[in-house]
């Protein structure tokens, strides 16, 4: 939320305002509503106020000066841990999956056939590598095996001279389809304009080797897919709320240990959820800045199970390289940008309903608030559009033939939300700035008996999460700032297995859009971002540790990003100037006992697309 002297600096910094909005043509706009000067040019079409800025600042980047494009290619990155490399004197099989150049590929993906290698391997690393030159927006890219989603990504925005990045992923969790063929598909949708020039040429491999190390669960016995089944043909990701994200499952009856897996990405009018605004407030802006994305700022992704609440997730709020202004994005992308993050949540309390031997029905939902523009909020019941949803159950197996059984327990569900909103309205009567605070608490949990081969006992799964978001528009809606904090801990107790996590989100924006009465164009942001990841015991995804030398228990991710960057281009276009600067610090440990020890540190600054600083420290890798 904007303080009154944030404010006063702000309007004092703009002499005047002019709406701009795609498709329409600039009209000087004084403060005065009365002045006859005022046009609307409001599109019809909503837009988010952080998508549109950072497609201008894309296209004022795109107008400055470049070098020949015979420059070398800007690398580009995401801050992270080294990941396990086959060792020096162990047997390593690379194949290449995939060679292409996605061109015009929105429902072309790139559908090849896998063949395992011929050769006994427990561990596989995949290897992807871009490079594009021109023009292009950032894209999202998934890969399947048949209908179960193993990666997801989004690619950086170029520069006319071009870029390129790798990313290199642990995907043993998806050990028992690597020992299988299958059908590998790679969606890549991008387009191919005289405007939008950059062919992301790509390359997608795989290792195969044999490692003693392990940091989480060993593999599963089984990967059930909860997508919509679109395999061959296409991935099978579910667009929510436009389409039902449900799916029929049967399991096998000798289950000992399940955990759901759910992979999401916010797009359109939801890619930045995280500032959207109360649903209440949509239209407060309508006359200068348009209608605003809705339901709140507040995000939960809920999975059911039988119409029953089996667990929550509440998103990393990921920004991609297109996000509020490009230049914070380049050639440091943002957290978790290159790798979509899967949220884990132990389902292992509903076995003696799921291995009945009977189908069962699998949900995925995205909800947020609904509010009376006072001081009331509830969840809702769907979105703004689009999300990408798509889950998988990872199965261990007791020996064929034994069934599991037990009694279901009892749902602890309802979320506490606190609300308050307030606008403000000039001399005019016009709405001049708009605050907010919401702030959601859940505690969720199941505790069930089971009887398995392993033996009697429990099974428990629980959340505690709680939530905040301080924010609010000034300058007529041009402008906005939001303060967010996500922290959750959550802990799974199965017979023979235990996992506990804790993480912490915190994030802080600050931006404005501002149009002087000569149509000169200002564009200035602040992004500070954080996560903060804790990972003990027998989680599904690798916890990092492993990669180096020594035995763990879990593993401490810190890291903190800082940018700032502004744009300015001159009303006829004769000056474009833009400059950026981020920052981010890294630190990964490995946890024993409640001890960490620290294992890669990372300390990073970049400045107009070029690293001015790079400290980086490694331990002792595992090879």
């Amino acid at each position: 939320m904007a303080s009154a002297g944030q404010r006063r600096l702000l309007t004092a910094f703009v002499v005047g305002l002019v709406t701009s909005v795609c498709g329409t043509v600039l009209q000087v706009q004084s403060d005065d509503r009365s002045d006859s000067r005022y046009v609307s040019s409001r599109s019809e079409i909503k837009e988010h106020r952080l998508a549109k800025m950072g497609r201008l600042a894309y296209d004022m980047e795109v107008a400055m000066p470049s070098s020949l494009t015979s420059a070398p290619l800007l690398e580009c990155f995401q801050v992270a841990q080294p990941v396990l490399e086959p060792s020096a004197s162990g047997k390593a099989v690379t194949v290449t999956l995939m060679e292409h150049q996605f061109a015009n590929s929105y429902g072309s993906p790139f559908v090849g056939e896998y063949t395992p290698p011929d050769f006994d391997f427990d561990h596989v690393v995949i290897n992807f590598t871009v490079e594009v030159r021109g023009r292009q927006f950032d894209r999202w890219g998934t890969v399947y095996l048949d209908n179960v989603n193993i990666f997801s990504t989004s690619t950086a925005e170029p520069t006319p001279n071009g870029i390129t990045w790798t990313w290199r992923k642990d995907v043993t969790p998806y050990l028992s389809l690597w020992k299988q063929p299958h059908t590998l598909i790679f969606q890549l949708d991008n387009v191919i304009t005289d405007v939008y020039t950059g062919l992301l040429n790509s390359t997608f491999t795989a290792t195969f080797f044999k490692s003693g190390a392990q940091g989480g669960a060993p593999p599963a016995d089984l990967i059930i897919p909860v997508s919509a089944s679109k395999s061959p043909a296409t991935t099978s990701f579910w667009t929510y709320p436009e389409e039902n994200a449900t799916a029929s499952v049967t399991f096998p009856r000798n289950v000992n240990r399940a955990v759901f897996s759910a992979n999401v990405k916010a797009q359109g009018n939801d890619e930045f959820w995280w500032s959207n605004v109360p649903q209440s407030a949509v239209d407060a802006f309508e006359p200068d800045a348009g209608t605003y994305p809705g339901y709140s700022p507040f995000r939960e992704v809920q999975i059911s199970i039988d119409g029953m609440l089996a667990g929550v997730y509440w998103p990393y709020p990921t920004i991609f390289t297109g996000g509020v202004v490009p230049q914070l994005h380049r050639p440091i992308v943002g957290i978790d940008a290159f790798d979509l993050r899967d949220h884990e949540i132990d389902i292992s309390p509903w076995l003696p309903l799921l291995c009945d031997g009977k189908e069962h029905t699998f949900g995925i939902k995205v909800v947020g608030l609904v509010d009376n523009g006072e001081t009331t909020a509830a969840l809702s019941n769907t979105t703004e559009g689009s999300w990408y949803l798509v889950g998988k159950v990872f199965l261990w197996l007791d020996e064929e033939g034994s069934v599991t059984t037990g009694t279901l327990g009892t749902v602890t569900t309802e979320p506490k939300i606190a609300f308050e909103q307030k606008l403000t309205r000039n001399a005019t009567g016009y709405n001049e700035t708009l605050d907010y605070k919401v702030s959601v608490k859940r505690d969720f949990g199941i505790t069930s008996t089971l009887v398995t081969k392993k033996g009697n006992g429990t099974a428990t799964w629980s959340q505690s999460l709680e939530y905040s978001n301080v924010g609010g528009l000034y300058l007529n809606g041009y402008g906005g700032i939001n303060t967010f904090l996500t922290t959750g801990k959550e802990k799974a107790e199965v017979a023979g297995w235990d996992y506990e996590t804790s993480f912490s989100y915190p994030l802080f924006c600050n931006t404005t859009t501002q149009y002087l009465p000569a149509g000169n164009l200002t564009l200035w942001a602040q992004l500070d971002q954080a996560l903060k990841l804790e990972v003990k015991g027998d989680g599904v995804f690798p916890s990092g540790a492993e990669a180096f030398t020594g035995e763990w228990d879990g593993s401490l991710l810190d890291t903190e990003r800082n940018g700032t960057a502004n744009y300015s281009r001159y009303g006829d276009n004769t000056i474009t100037t833009g400059v950026g600067r981020t920052h981010q610090i890294f630190h990964f440990g490995g946890l024993k006992g409640e001890t960490a020890k620290e294992l890669y540190f990372r300390d990073v600054a970049a400045f107009n697309n070029s690293v001015v600083s790079d400290v980086e420290v490694i331990g002792d890798l595992a090879i």
